[in-house]
């Protein structure tokens, strides 16, 4: 009898499951419809995020079009540069950061740089030896030397070259992909310039480049390379120079308006006077482009001396804060009065 007990206990256990199990069925089959389009855009919002995470085939760039960057230093503000460039610069283009074994580490430790890395846009590398980077003249040499396209940039047709103190900016109605025909494109570095020679911030079409390098070398410890190849394209026929001194393209000494980058020339805590010491320059310039202020070591306006003159000097005046004058009238009062005593 006790076993007929819990047989009769196990099925009445086994059929509430069952009908418990059909009601929450048909429960959820009746509210599917009313909710099935949430759920489809929910589902597919997902699908696109995890697709977005997914490692990109390397067929998504173009290998013909690379942004350069070369130093040695591992200064603080080149994964966040490097970034931005990433940002501003047309999709398809790929990345190669060459630099000392400490700079190749500061950058490569970011877990936005790997991301970069794998998905193929970013190459870090170092240079072995006998090549060296650790002056300039060690770059420019290395920028005229055939053997470095054939050997760190091959299939590349188009160099954009930035250094550490260069920009674009995200409000420029420019685009890096506007100056592919021509054969070299810069900065000026005065009204009188001919060819803009201020390699800092440069595209450059590798094909004219081997060209001159295909009839003259550099000599050593001569002038920049920017500049010797100006010389040179400049005067060679068929080959497009962006020759205006006043070209959109970049800024270094001469301004220009709204134009895709600058370079601002600041190997330390002061910039070029000449062209950054006026402050509606400045303001106008920061208003367009924020992105300047991750190159400039800026301070606060409360930080300003008393007699700042507001163009990156000092009056010499005696300017007194209220609380400073104050403090000035009471000492002659307090050293009377301590001497009478």
């Amino acid at each position: 009898m006790a076993l007929l007990g819990s047989g009769r206990a196990l099925i009445s256990r086994t059929r509430l499951l069952i009908l418990g199990s059909l009601a929450l069925t048909w429960y959820l089959a009746f509210l599917a419809p009313p909710y099935q389009h949430a759920v489809q855009i929910e589902v597919s919002s997902r699908i696109s995020e995890a697709r977005r995470r997914l490692v990109g085939p390397l067929t998504e760039f173009n290998g013909s079009k690379v942004a350069l960057l070369i130093e040695p230093r591992p200064l603080p503000h080149l994964v966040p540069l490097t970034m931005h460039m990433v940002a501003v610069v047309p999709p398809d283009w790929t990345f190669v950061f060459i630099g000392s074994p400490w700079s190749v580490y500061n950058v490569g430790r970011s877990p936005a740089v790997r991301h970069q890395q794998a998905l193929g846009k970013m190459t870090l590398t170092t240079l072995p030896k006998p090549w060296a980077m650790k002056t300039r003249e060690d770059v420019y040499r290395l920028l005229t030397d055939m053997r470095f396209y054939d050997e760190f940039l091959p299939g590349a047709e188009w160099v954009f070259k930035y250094e550490h103190d260069c920009i674009l900016c995200a409000n420029s109605p420019w685009s890096l992909d506007d100056w592919l025909d021509w054969s070299w494109a810069g900065a000026a570095r005065s009204d009188k310039d001919e060819f803009p020679g201020a390699g800092g911030l440069t595209l450059r079409r590798v094909s004219a480049v081997r060209r001159v390098l295909g009839f003259q070398s550099r000599l050593n410890d001569s002038e920049p390379e920017d500049e010797w190849f100006g010389k040179r394209l400049s005067a060679m026929p068929g080959e497009k120079v962006a020759a205006e001194p006043r070209s959109p393209f970049a800024v270094r000494d001469i301004l220009t308006e709204r134009p895709m980058g600058y370079q601002v020339q600041a190997d330390g805590p002061r910039v070029e006077p000449g062209l950054w010491k006026r402050r509606e320059v400045r303001r106008k310039t920061l208003e367009y482009c924020p992105e300047l202020s991750m190159l400039m070591d800026m301070k606060l306006e409360r930080e300003r001396c008393p007699d700042d003159d507001m163009g990156g000097g000092r009056t010499g005046q005696e300017v007194w804060t209220a609380v400073e004058r104050v403090g000035k009238q009471q000492q002659p009062r307090q050293a009377a009065e301590g001497g009478g005593v």
